[in-house]
């Protein structure tokens, strides 16, 4: 049990509602109450001695940790819900039998490896930029390979999310797969984890993605899990994430 006041986007998402950063907006949506008055961004609260509702729901009492790998398909959302109505990781999840989050993201159009939880400090730990770990991904794409792994190889700069500020990213490494005449499939491996960051890349050095999967993140390896299928992380996986 939580014993002082902590700040309600972490208190969330110890509780299993939201991870920190999509707490943030349920807070700022007015969905969130404090002893019957509606939150604000950055409040803090007890969550032994204060009545804190979401959607007019009390928080539940602490679930047990739990940690899972999804293969996610092509065309679901990595979100708890979307209000335009488009699928989203958690129908895949409904029999789970408990709420959980995704930890980190994979857009709309990769699949692959994705990681959930219910856990908070853990779903932050993994998603912290000084974690580390290696998030390797098998890429298909048209274009000239050749010059692109060895333009990747190298810092690149890409758009940020605004289009109007760069970044400059680095891979960790990259290797050729398969070559065709058109294109092929190479893997990249980064560290850091910026928006759409390896689609970005190979942009920017000429080439067309035309699937992207996440094969790995650190130690945990996707496997032959099937699509659309979820399973339990081992506890040496868990504990490799931390």
């Amino acid at each position: 049990m939580q014993q002082k006041c902590e700040r309600l986007q972490k208190i969330l998402s110890a509780y299993g509602i939201a991870s920190r950063r999509d707490a943030e907006v349920i807070i700022s949506s007015g969905r969130v109450r404090v002893n019957g008055k509606i939150a604000t961004l950055g409040e803090s609260a007890n969550a032994c001695t204060d009545v804190i509702e979401v959607d007019g729901k009390p928080l539940a009492q602490k679930s047990e940790p739990v940690y899972i790998m999804l293969s996610k398909p092509v065309g679901y959302l990595t979100t708890a819900s979307d209000d335009r109505g488009r699928k989203t990781v958690m129908e895949l999840l409904s029999d789970v039998g408990t709420r959980v989050y995704p930890v980190g993201r994979l857009d709309l159009n990769s699949e692959g490896l994705l990681l959930l939880t219910n856990d908070g400090d853990f779903a932050n730990t993994v998603s912290h930029p000084s974690n580390g770990k290696l998030k390797v991904y098998e890429v298909g794409v048209r274009g000239d390979i050749a010059k692109a792994i060895e333009l990747l190889q190298k810092p690149v700069i890409i758009p940020e999310n605004d289009d109007t500020t760069t970044a400059v990213v680095k891979a960790e490494s990259v290797k050729l797969i398969s070559k065709t005449a058109s294109g092929g499939y190479i893997e990249i491996a980064i560290k850091d984890g910026r928006n759409r960051q390896v689609r970005k890349m190979c942009t920017v050095c000429g080439l067309h993605v035309i699937n992207l999967k996440r094969k790995r993140i650190g130690d945990v390896e996707l496997g032959d899990l099937e699509i659309g299928k979820w399973r339990h992380l081992t506890a040496s996986e868990v504990k490799s994430l931390g």
